[in-house]
């Protein structure tokens, strides 16, 4: 496969968090009973006109700014013609030659900590189709319009990225920004989110690129990366074995692991896209673009960035920590609370928090430990009142009660021993009960040190401030 170089774009669907559709007033809540929120503008009803929804216009804005894209001041919707059962007009509304955003360009991280940028083409609007649905009616195929009319930003990518990781590295920057900017909820098991993948080979040092298939709707970064890893094998065993590549249309089946033909170029329809006789051209002037851009949060590259230099993370904590708008504020607001333990904080709530969150399928925002319980949790190992390994006793009972650091450490009695003469008793009768590896130790075997930490540790139920245990041991054991 080395003789071989994979040339990947993806086409990212992104459902736009409007209350209504693009063109109707229809409600676009996931979950309805099948065909209760399409109204006669979704059904294509004959003598129906369009309305364009602002709030979706707005965020295709801003996710157009946010990337660094060209907002066109002047664009076209148009009509792209197929049908399919659970399109009843038998067009979708759409952008075509003059889409709302173009150019841009997304960041990734690759593999070995370098960076790479993804150029993007375009960004357009467009509605969505509705749903067949197969399970439990035997031979027959349901149709549910529920989703008809719900207003997208397809993304397309220029064909720049070479691997499957680095697919699966673009897909999920795109979906932490849309989830950053609050205009798609990014949830990829409800179909709010989901891609085609365009992947073609070529022979190393060429220029000219390779037969693509097109690999549709892929709602995972998982499975991404799998339907990608099978087809690249796929065209280079054909390629190898004396075939060709077909330009076609595939489906990947995650439980064979494999992706099958769905229909060739030459079955392919011929979209005869036209502009919308019932929509005007959307014109947006540069102070709505300018009202836009003034409303922009601040973006992950960007929150990333000031995490390193304000609390002095590295590049990798900073990246994991703004991953997800939600864990980066829970983690500022951790933070604020400990202004002098950044780094603790960052590893609490990288390390235990994600931990306990994974282990019980929870999001960072599920109220489950809000930041201000962890934030008094870690107050108390910077002030020394519990040594860091309680701490992680003191933690798994606030996850389990939900009661706050100071009332399980006042009721389990966990306060450290930081009395300089308690440690010291203690001390003195763990030398006094192991006087041979007393002997030793004074004897050259410097290694006892810890079996004697360890001891008093275990004397002290593990309150004993560890600084000053090791301190006092060094001052008592050479005797």
């Amino acid at each position: 496969m080395s003789a071989w170089e994979t040339v990947i774009g993806l086409e990212i669907h992104a459902q736009l968090a409007t209350r209504s559709k693009i063109f109707s007033g229809a409600a676009t809540a996931y979950g309805a009973a099948p065909n209760t929120q399409a109204c006669l503008v979704d059904l294509g009803y004959p003598g129906v006109l369009p309305v364009l929804n602002a709030e979706a216009v707005r965020m295709a804005v801003r996710f157009g700014l946010a990337i660094g894209a060209r907002i066109a001041h002047h664009s076209v919707f148009a009509r792209k013609n197929y049908f399919y059962p659970d399109l009843p007009k038998g067009y979708q509304i759409s952008q075509y030659e003059l889409p709302i955003v173009a150019g841009g360009a997304i960041d990734i991280v690759l593999e070995d900590g370098s960076a790479k940028r993804i150029g993007v083409t375009r960004a357009h609007l467009e509605e969505d189709a509705g749903k067949s649905l197969h399970e439990g009616l035997g031979a027959l195929t349901g149709i549910d319009l529920n989703r008809a009319g719900t207003p997208l930003i397809e993304i397309v990518s220029e064909p720049q990225m070479r691997s499957a990781k680095e697919a699966v590295a673009y897909m999920k920057k795109v979906h932490t920004l849309v989830r950053y900017l609050e205009i798609c909820d990014g949830n990829m098991q409800e179909g709010s989110f989901r891609c085609d993948a365009n992947v073609s080979v070529r022979p190393v040092g060429a220029e000219k690129f390779g037969t693509r298939a097109e690999i549709k709707n892929i709602n995972s970064f998982r499975y991404v990366e799998k339907a990608i890893q099978y087809e690249v094998a796929r065209q280079i065993e054909l390629i190898e074995s004396g075939g060709k590549v077909v330009q076609e249309t595939r489906l990947y089946d995650p439980d064979k692991g494999e992706t099958r033909s769905m229909r060739s170029k030459e079955e392919a329809n011929d979209y005869r896209y036209f502009p919308d006789p019932d929509l005007l051209p959307l014109e947006l002037d540069e102070a709505y673009i300018e009202s836009v851009r003034a409303a922009l949060p601040e973006l992950p590259d960007a929150k990333a960035e000031r995490f390193v230099a304000q609390y002095g993370l590295s590049a990798y904590d900073a990246g994991v920590l703004t991953a997800s708008r939600d864990l980066a504020d829970y983690y500022e607001a951790v933070a604020r609370a400990v202004p002098t333990q950044p780094k603790l904080a960052a590893n609490w709530v990288m390390g235990e928090l994600a931990a306990a969150l994974n282990q019980d399928g929870l999001e960072i925002g599920s109220g489950k430990l809000p930041a201000e319980r962890l934030a008094g949790l870690l107050v108390r190992i910077a002030d020394q009142t519990i040594s860091g390994k309680i701490a992680k006793e003191v933690f798994e009972a606030m996850w389990a009660s939900g009661h706050s650091a100071d009332a399980i450490i006042e009721a389990k009695g966990l306060k450290q021993i930081t009395d300089t003469g308690a440690i010291e008793r203690a001390i003195e009768e763990v030398m006094a009960k192991n006087p041979a590896q007393l002997a030793d130790y004074r004897a050259g075997k410097d290694k006892l040190f810890g079996f004697f930490v360890g001891q008093v540790m275990k004397a002290t139920q593990g309150k004993a401030n560890p600084a000053q245990l090791n301190e006092l041991l060094k001052k008592k054991l050479p005797g």
